[in-house]
């Protein structure tokens, strides 16, 4: 494929070493962790090996790190998990606005099942204000979840703030940190969360792995029920070549942070925002200009529909977030938080660079952009 692909936060290709990490446990070293055999030892250090290479790079124990099939079952584990361990406490759960759907959809589901849920809104840039946190906070609050950092328009929310407010009250913090790991920074400690998501493959390993962080000590009920895998939260047969996978993702992510690749990816993600208003002109940032992932670039075009634009553009490989044909449809759900206009956010297209992008892939990028934004234009 020629296209220059620029939805890195859809998802990321897999790592070489990532490949050559995993290849081994689909062959050679195939057997069940819980055999007490060759074979199955092989395996389990495998397994314990890449826990202890998630713990390392988010900064906890290997203990407090159980194995998911992704980010939405580890999104749905801290959930549905946390609320019914906790119950007796209280019912009441705090989330934001511009959420996942793969934590607005099992809060939902748990103020079917009797919780009380408050959506707390966003300033123009996508943020939430701790002092709504502290607001919305009440004698029956037990969880809030705020994400990290926002995967349409890359906005990092101020969650240590936010955790200062809700230890000093003895609420559990969750963040769904999918976005985040492997961009930039995510050490629980620094954050002053209890319980993080992480996506594999967003960070450069398979579809279909994940990890969530629990904080010892905190109560989470098992999500999926059988024998006792991953400390007996979550039952099934490890999945060791994409465990393995996860290990060494996280692995090299937290050594290319280390070495300076967010800025590098930051200095692409300029360059690319600079000569888009230069040859195009009419150009929005939507979301916050500093405090914001450093890969993600998030634009109205004025005059233009993004889905239009993408559609006429499959030399650009990029995402949108609303539904939209011809000023038809339905608006993001995190661009109509932020309070973006139909037109303006119709007219957005998220751009999201990675660790392959390079500034040939930058200057082509813009250059077909920005030609087919001024032939929209005056079509």
């Amino acid at each position: 494929m020629n296209s220059v692909y620029l939805d890195y936060n859809a998802t990321t290709p897999v790592d070489p070493a990532v490949v050559d990490e995993l290849l081994p446990f689909l062959t050679t070293h195939f057997g069940n962790p819980s055999s007490n055999h060759p074979y199955g030892k092989a395996g389990k250090e495998a397994v314990e090996l890449a826990r202890g290479r998630v713990a390392a790079a988010l900064g906890c124990t290997p203990g407090e790190v159980i194995f998911t099939s992704g980010g939405t079952e580890s999104d749905n584990q801290a959930l549905i998990g946390t609320a019914f361990a906790n119950r007796e406490r209280g019912n009441h759960i705090i989330t934001s606005a511009v959420e996942h759907p793969a934590v607005l959809k099992p809060l939902s589901w748990l103020e079917e099942q009797g919780f009380a849920v408050s959506c707390l809104p966003v300033d123009g840039a996508g943020m939430v204000d701790p002092d709504e946190v502290r607001k919305a906070i009440t004698g029956r609050t037990i969880l809030v979840s705020i994400m990290h950092a926002n995967n349409e328009v890359g906005s990092i929310q101020p969650l240590a703030e936010i955790s200062a407010i809700t230890r000093a009250r003895g609420i559990l913090l969750h963040s769904d940190a999918a976005q985040s790991v492997g961009k930039i920074p995510t050490l629980v400690d620094q954050l002053g969360v209890d319980l993080l998501t992480v996506a594999g493959h967003k960070l450069y390993a398979p579809k279909g792995i994940g990890a969530l962080y629990i904080r010892k000590g905190v109560r989470v009920a098992p999500y999926l029920h059988g024998a006792g895998h991953e400390g007996g939260l979550r039952a099934g047969t490890e999945n060791v070549p994409y465990m393995a996978a996860l290990g060494k993702a996280m692995e090299l992510a937290a050594e290319r942070i280390a070495a300076g690749e967010p800025g590098q990816v930051e200095a692409l993600r300029d360059r690319l925002h600079a000569q888009l208003q230069e040859l195009a002109g009419g150009v929005v940032l939507n979301g916050a200009e500093k405090e914001r992932l450093p890969n993600t670039l998030n634009v109205s075009f004025e005059g233009v529909v993004g889905a239009d634009l993408l559609a006429r553009l499959p030399e650009i490989a990029a995402s949108t977030g609303s539904a939209c044909h011809d000023g038809k449809g339905e608006l993001s759900g995190v661009l109509k938080a932020m309070g973006l206009s139909r037109a303006q956010g119709f007219g957005a297209v998220r751009l999201s660079l990675g660790r392959l992008t390079t500034a040939q892939d930058v200057d082509r990028a813009a250059a077909l952009i920005a030609a087919k934004v001024k032939e929209i234009r005056i079509s």
